[in-house]
């Protein structure tokens, strides 16, 4: 998914809560993607750039889409980082340079690993449901993966099991005994939490994790903090469980790995570690090396903007400059 690098205002969304001293409320802020599709952007912000390896986070929808041509994303290009597709409604057809063609369907998870550079692009079908909603997330490659082959993978059967008043969903890692078949490259949890009473919920956590919670729909209170959607409440580390509360039906998204220490910088759709770095994969992109053609996509590929003209420099997790 294309993303842009402009920064969120640092405001409130309506209807949530005061911030907890323990925790750290991450508003979104509206971002166009393609030509019919506005998402809201959790991460990177300012006050925090990533949870765990977890570098980007965008939440669309629920859109009503049935009178317009949905997601259109055209081939675009990827380097050092994985995305990973979430639907909670909708359907899109995901398409890439290793001759990828796949459809993506509530309740099922697309993973592509960008390695050394891979192309995709991302529409909604002709005839699609009436309604789009979901997340896309990019997980950030640890240098011993991040120059690797590109990969593509559909999981269509998950773990999904109920604790009390909770049902679950495990898109990516592991907790709860649970473990997805997705292949991930550093310690990592993404899960789907769907609230089906208004009763407290626990669920265990790894205490060197830092988490995040990403409200999707209703809303939820954790120690004390309520938040709806448009925030993510970033919980940090040392914690062994995670207690919620809140409307049944409400829908959350929670993300957690060890915290990611490689200095990182973040341009345009490359994830890299130097400017010179950055600049060589747009160049390679610009020039149609490396990346491949997209599979069966006649739209023209997304040019990449141009650069800054000041040196981008690596940040660490927390926004810290590096170089």
């Amino acid at each position: 998914m294309k993303r842009t690098e402009s920064l969120p205002a640092e405001t409130r969304p309506p209807g949530v809560a005061a911030v907890d001293p323990g925790s750290v409320l991450l508003p979104g802020h509206d971002v166009p993607l393609g030509r019919y599709t506005t998402v809201r952007r959790l991460l990177p912000q300012r006050q925090r750039r990533m949870v765990g390896a977890w570098c980007f986070v965008d939440h669309f929808g629920p859109d009503d889409v049935a009178e317009r041509p949905g997601m259109e994303v055209p081939p675009h290009p990827h380097t050092g980082l994985q995305t990973v597709t979430w639907l909670l409604d909708g359907e899109i057809l995901h398409r890439d340079s290793l001759g990828s063609v796949q459809p993506i369907r509530p309740g099922q998870l697309n993973v592509m690993t960008s390695g050394h550079g891979i192309a995709h692009s991302e529409r909604s079908p002709a005839t699609h449901p009436p309604v789009m909603h979901g997340v896309q997330l990019w997980v950030a490659l640890p240098d011993s993966a991040r120059a690797g082959a590109p990969d593509f993978a559909h999981h269509a059967d998950l773990p999904r099991w109920r604790d009390g008043g909770l049902d679950a969903t495990l898109l990516v890692g592991e907790i709860a005994g649970e473990r997805s078949p997705a292949v991930v490259h550093t310690p990592l949890v993404g899960a789907q939490l769907e609230l089906t009473s208004t009763a407290p919920t626990d669920m265990p956590l790894r205490p060197d994790f830092e988490y995040g919670l990403l409200a999707m729909s209703g809303a939820a209170e954790v120690d004390g903090v309520s938040f709806e959607p448009g925030a993510l409440l970033y919980l940090g580390v040392g914690r062994n469980q995670l207690t919620l509360r809140g409307t049944p039906g409400s829908q959350l998204l929670l993300l957690g790995g060890v915290p990611f220490e490689e200095p990182l910088v973040m341009w345009w759709n490359f994830v890299g570690r130097s400017h010179e770095e950055v600049a060589a994969a747009r160049e390679d992109w610009m020039a149609g090396r490396r990346f491949g053609v997209v599979a069966d996509d006649p739209a023209p590929p997304l040019p990449a903007p141009a650069l800054p003209t000041t040196r981008l420099k690596a940040r660490d997790r927390s926004g810290g400059l590096h170089g």
